[in-house]
């Protein structure tokens, strides 16, 4: 297949829809459950390699009734090691380019977000869940282990002893539990996920974009690096977010009065 076969052939997979400053990206295999298929992870690696000029933001979503289900494992029956090897190598690409994507990437999640679902929602910035939202690692379970970044990214949120405790035993994290345990950061009512995603990323996508790419980039390298190093890192960067003209700008708004004062939300 050429590649302009192969793009054509991939186009279904996402429905990729702009709404002012945001780019939404919809996982668009409803009939099984937004499964991930190489051609959908390949369209992801397409979409976020080629992010249009002047958006602020992305929110990912999941087309249907769920975010997905995790690995398309009719595919994975016909991979020997080697082949194993680099599929694996092929989805920490994709979702490296989600996560250190060059704008905030909100994923709006309901339904399953389970196995490399999971994984793909561990690379985006900010999760939003709905109440039917429901999270698990079912490798353990099928003779498996993850392979789409999920040791790496999810024990940074939940923590080690939580993700072995899933994959260990199977268990299940309701959309409730899974706010309360770092799986996201906000819970709606029923159907209010991708309309929160959507304000979200309205509101970062005014932020300024170089402290945006200072939370994107910077941030999870100093949260990582010896603390010195990290405090260096700190400082030069917030010398060089300063010294930029649109956080003068903000700045003497601030102070001229022209920009509210942070208050608790009511």
């Amino acid at each position: 297949m050429g590649n302009a076969a192969a793009a054509a052939d991939r186009a279904g997979l996402l429905k990729v829809e702009l709404s002012g400053p945001v780019l939404t990206v919809g996982l668009n295999r409803p009939a099984k459950r937004n499964a991930l298929n190489d051609g959908l992870i390949l369209a992801l690696q397409d979409c976020f390699a080629n992010l249009p000029e002047g958006i602020g933001s992305v929110v990912l979503h999941g087309i249907g009734d769920h975010f997905s289900s995790g690995l398309d494992l009719s595919e994975l029956t016909e991979h020997d090691a080697t082949e194993g090897l680099r599929h694996s190598q092929m989805w920490h690409r994709v979702f490296d380019r989600i996560q250190y994507s060059r704008v905030p990437v909100i994923a709006a999640l309901k339904g399953a977000v389970i196995g490399g679902g999971l994984e793909l929602a561990c690379a985006a910035h900010i999760r939003v869940a709905e109440p039917s939202a429901y999270f698990a690692l079912p490798e353990g379970q099928r003779g498996i282990f993850v392979g789409g970044g999920g040791s790496v990214r999810l024990p940074r949120l939940i923590g080690v002893a939580r993700m072995a405790d899933m994959m260990l035993t199977g268990r299940v994290y309701a959309a409730a539990e899974g706010a309360l345990y770092g799986f996201t950061q906000y819970l709606t009512e029923a159907g209010g996920g991708l309309p929160k995603a959507m304000e979200l990323a309205e509101k970062v996508a005014g932020n300024a974009p170089l402290t945006n790419f200072a939370v994107l980039q910077a941030l999870p390298m100093i949260a990582e690096a010896n603390p010195q190093a990290g405090l260096l890192m700190e400082s030069l960067m917030a010398t060089v977010a300063q010294s930029d003209k649109e956080a003068k700008r903000r700045i003497r708004a601030f102070l001229d009065r022209k920009t509210a004062k942070v208050k608790p939300a009511p």
